[in-house]
């Protein structure tokens, strides 16, 4: 009987303990869900941490995709990338933004001589 007593007053602080520890981890992943990505202006490192079950490669076609065909309308179009489901997308829709692609840099127009008065 009083093993059973030795038990059940080690229970106690063991569930005092792990209680706090389980919360903070699960409010420490809800925090890190909230972080949201540009696609259109991030780089593939970014993309990679940000999103779920995107890795190295995937974020690379990503970047190389939005490079060859432009700013992405929407995050379904993720799916035109090779590597990239619906299932994915549906996964990440809340942690994707779709703004405004990076403007890209204008060359600075190149300077004319002035014209040499006719006499």
């Amino acid at each position: 009987m009083e093993s059973n007593i030795r038990k059940e007053s080690t229970m106690i602080p063991l569930k005092s303990v792990l209680a706090p520890v389980l919360l903070s981890l699960l409010m420490a992943g809800s925090a890190f869900a909230s972080e949201k990505v540009n696609i259109n202006t991030a780089d593939a490192e970014t993309i990679e941490r940000v999103l779920v079950n995107i890795g190295a490669a995937k974020a690379e076609a990503i970047v190389a995709y939005r490079k060859a065909n432009g700013a992405f309308k929407s995050a379904d179009e993720l799916a035109n990338v090779k590597g990239v489901g619906l299932k994915t997308i549906e996964r990440n829709r809340d942690r994707i933004v779709v703004g405004a692609a990076a403007p890209a840099t204008a060359k600075p127009a190149a300077s004319k001589p002035a014209a040499a008065p006719t006499p």
